[in-house]
């Protein structure tokens, strides 16, 4: 999730990268022979040590490593050929969205690591600190002294997870009203949440010594809900570049499978500061076929350990280069869920896939509109982070509210993110926040899960503004639409004080209604209400209440003798 804007001047090439493939050379390397492209060296009797129980261990990546990773390469090549999707855009086009997606509409994101230990600023912390001029390396040198001495290494023995209880926490976000759970598998600071073969910094090695994603996997399912995943490790190609521009830890060859590749952002001739625009990905420097590789198969991994449901994909892949990876990865993991007769989501943010292929997702935004494609907007219950950050500041439960119910009118889900603490705990705000919305969805939920758009979205003045938002201000004159088995659900985004609200949609011989109404219940309310249909629309009044939340209607129709051409609902499977 992108929150950094400025960065030093880059370098032109990586010293280390031409040091690396010399020393492949001295070593007898032949020419062809993948290595990881960030300095993986050849082992050395000075190199034999692996210590992966005690911090900090001498680096090198896994025994085997490259015999690993064509091994994976192997199977995704083997797995495409045999399987119904070929990693093309049109065979890729075949793709359905499954049903369960479609019904499900809320999700619960989780953004935990080795970030949440330090807990300042955001989640983007492993690369700030290292940003000369930034809080977060001002901070850090304060705070924990020589970034050559006391690096983003050294949080991961403090990143425990002690009071991690994954049943707890799938009880919470059941409880919540979320259909599915999505944690991420690896962020862009290359420590995996889970058990890799690529790597040895994860969660099993290091740190909480358990594998995190395995166990809430385990959880999420016994509760009977959707599991997924989220990789955010395009990013990791460029993320502690800053570091090598001074005397850090990143520098350190001994830890460079955390640290690696730190490539620079900008291409070689581009000298400006800062980041390059995030919309014209060409900009950037590409990263190498040996990353572009091992980003390959350690997304596959995730597949094959995981069967996730839902696998999420953040923004950088629209890198230019990703593409033919792009194809493959959506090729394998179609083709290993059709094995298993799986129905999954892979979503993508901008531009990255061909449309058809996969989900779209919006960060921290919303469509203006209906979409007839199925589509996802990601938020956070923190305004500031998507990780855990002392003294965050948090939406409330009926802004979140009013974003799920926007989204849902115009064909999307939402996944909404929180960050527990480095201990595993998850904050009492947030806890009190998704427990409100629950409690909502226990009441109007028929009017959310298993819905499909109408033939509008919903009415009144407010409209979903351009580019990111942390929650809109609605008025009692903004309703959104949604419909299932006959059904028409009005949503009122909020609730008159005076009780009466007018829906003007709804009016008398609307093209839009197969007939005439005949009903109109408040959910939750076993009582009836006053309601007319009119000219000038769908006049309701509403029993007092104390609460500010949205609140929903159901509405039956006769229909008439021949219905008008206007009359449909949307039906999309």
């Amino acid at each position: 999730m992108p929150h950094l804007r400025t960065t030093p001047r880059p370098r032109n090439l990586s010293v280390r990268r031409h040091l690396f493939s010399l020393s492949l050379l001295v070593a007898g390397c032949t020419v062809g022979v993948l290595t990881p492209a960030w300095g993986a060296r050849v082992p050395t009797a000075a190199h034999q040590v692996r210590s992966v129980h005690t911090f900090p261990p001498l680096w090198d990546e896994p025994k085997h490593y490259e015999q690993l990773l064509h091994q994976q390469m192997r199977k995704v090549a083997a797995t495409v050929r045999r399987g119904p999707f070929k990693a093309n855009w049109h065979s890729l086009e075949a793709y359905h969205v499954p049903r369960w997606f479609r019904n499900a509409k809320f999700g619960i994101f989780i953004h935990w690591g080795v970030f949440s230990v330090p807990a300042f600023q955001n989640e983007w912390y492993s690369r700030n600190m290292y940003v000369k001029g930034s809080a977060a390396y001002e901070y850090q040198r304060a705070v924990y002294g020589s970034l050559a001495k006391f690096g983003y290494k050294n949080f991961i023995a403090r990143f425990t997870m002690a009071k991690f209880n994954p049943r707890a926490w799938a009880a919470l976000f059941k409880q919540a009203g979320a259909r599915y759970v999505v944690p991420v598998a690896e962020h862009c600071d290359g420590f995996a949440e889970y058990n890799s073969k690529f790597t040895l910094w994860d969660a099993v090695r290091m740190g909480p010594k358990q594998d995190l994603v395995g166990e809430l996997e385990k959880a999420v399912h016994a509760d009977g809900m959707r599991f997924g995943v989220s990789s955010h490790r395009a990013e990791h190609w460029w993320w502690y570049h800053p570091g090598t521009k001074y005397d850090s830890d990143v520098n350190n060859p001994r830890y460079a499978g955390l640290y690696g590749p730190a490539e620079p952002m900008h291409l070689p001739g581009d000298h400006s500061h800062g980041e390059p625009n995030p919309n014209q990905l060409q900009d950037w420097l590409p990263p190498s076929k040996a990353f572009l590789q091992d980003w390959l198969a350690r997304s596959t991994e995730l597949v094959d350990e995981y069967h996730p449901d839902f696998l999420y994909f953040d923004w950088w892949i629209n890198q230019p280069a990703f593409a033919p990876y792009l194809q493959r990865m959506a090729a394998y993991y179609y083709d290993v869920a059709a094995a298993r007769h799986q129905g999954v989501v892979l979503t993508y943010k901008l531009q990255a896939f061909a449309a058809g292929t996969a989900v779209l997702d919006i960060e921290r935004g919303k469509l203006d509109t209906l979409r007839l494609r199925p589509w996802e907007s990601d938020t956070s219950v923190s305004l500031d982070s998507w990780g855990y950050v002392r003294n965050d500041k948090y939406r409330s439960a009926r802004s979140l509210l009013t974003d799920l119910i926007d989204i849902v009118s115009k064909n999307g889900d939402m996944l909404l993110n929180i960050g527990p603490r480095a201990n595993g705990t998850i904050p009492g705000k947030v806890r009190h926040i998704l427990l409100q919305m629950g409690a909502w969805l226990k009441v109007n939920g028929a009017a959310i899960y298993g819905t499909r758009p109408w033939v509008l979205y919903g009415e009144g003045p407010t409209q979903a503004p351009a580019g990111r938002d942390n929650g809109q201000r609605y008025t009692p004159e903004d309703f959104r639409f949604t419909q299932k088995a006959g059904t028409l659900y009005a949503l009122g985004m909020v609730r008159p004080r005076d009780g009466k609200a007018l829906i003007e949609t709804l009016y008398r011989a609307t093209p839009y209604l197969p007939g005439p109404i005949t009903s109109v219940t408040l959910l939750g309310d076993p009582n009836p209400i006053r309601w007319r249909q009119r000219r000038a629309g769908l006049s309701v009044t509403l029993p007092p209440t104390r609460g500010g939340m949205p609140y929903a209607l159901k509405i039956h129709t006769r229909p008439a003798v021949a219905p008008t051409p206007h009359a449909q609902v949307f039906h999309a499977a």
